[in-house]
């Protein structure tokens, strides 16, 4: 039977965590509110740009003359993967989502012997994916100096994989990340930024994409300005993405701590009770045979 000192130091000891984990939820909470509104302001720009560019290819006729980052270059043998993910901890299965679904799809080009290649963006992606993928990892780049994620360290990794894609170091470029859609729900998405590919999400919007429109400049030359952007616009969207489904996940996560504290707290005050109870009626039994025995 454990001691009334050390009931007592445990309970205290939830206590404190308790607190802590209240605190925590409290601030991600807070954070959340404005990382929810920011990815819900992105969504219509980021949605309305690749309206725009599946209308721009729609009316592209002469494809061997289109911007490689719209077709491609017609292979699929070498893969980049961006997979963003956080550099800090205690958010629940946040990372753990993103990796998972990145993994499989690791697993899938591997197995279909086609070149692999990884930029992980957040320790904890390098953390998880180095252990079996390490080899592939070329890149690994860190949020810790990063307080606020600006669209400029979007614009930074675009650069990167503008800069592979000119040197024809990869095929096909993916992304990895976690779709906010409520507290207690994030979806692990993989979307494909090189070559162009938009998937219409209702009928209004395919027929949006299929209504024909006039462009000056040429459709060739509005690509060429628009494709980079849009790249950079769908990574800091991600970012978005990625940062309320992080604090909504750590708010989750932090709530439960917290009720599982509560409860541990009164299974220890009632062991407590029980223990102190079991030592009073121990010395009475002691006095009072003591007192028989005179």
């Amino acid at each position: 039977m454990a001691s009334l000192k050390f009931l007592r130091n445990r309970i205290s000891s939830v206590k404190s965590t308790q607190k802590i984990t209240m605190a925590m939820k409290m601030v991600a909470a807070a954070k959340l509110r404005k990382a929810q509104q920011n990815a819900e302001n992105a969504r219509p720009y980021s949605e309305k740009l690749n309206s725009i560019i599946s209308n721009l290819k729609n009316s592209v006729t002469d494809m061997d003359s289109a911007p490689k980052l719209l077709v491609g270059n017609q292979k699929n043998e070498t893969h980049l993967c961006v997979v963003l993910s956080s550099d800090r901890g205690l958010c629940d299965g946040f990372n753990t989502n993103i990796c998972r679904k990145a993994k499989v799809f690791f697993e899938k080009i591997l197995n279909e012997r086609n070149n692999l290649k990884v930029i992980v963006v957040g320790s904890k992606a390098n953390d998880q994916l180095k252990r079996k993928y390490n080899q592939y990892i070329i890149d690994k780049i860190s949020l810790k100096d990063e307080k606020v994620i600006s669209f400029g360290k979007a614009q930074e990794i675009t650069d990167k994989i503008l800069n592979l894609f000119a040197r024809n170091e990869f095929d096909i470029c993916t992304l990895f990340y976690n779709q906010f859609k409520s507290v207690i729900s994030q979806i692990p998405q993989a979307q494909q930024l090189i070559p162009v590919s938009i998937e219409q999400k209702s009928n209004q919007q395919s027929l949006a994409s299929n209504s024909e429109y006039e462009y000056e400049p040429d459709e060739n030359e509005i690509l060429e300005n628009l494709l980079p952007k849009n790249i950079a616009t769908q990574i800091y969207a991600a970012f978005l993405e990625n940062q309320a489904s992080e604090q909504g996940s750590r708010m989750t996560a932090m709530d439960n701590a917290t009720r599982n504290a509560g409860d541990l707290i009164a299974k220890l005050t009632i062991n407590y009770n029980r223990t102190r109870q079991a030592v009073i009626t121990k010395e009475l039994i002691e006095n009072i045979s003591g007192a028989e025995s005179l």
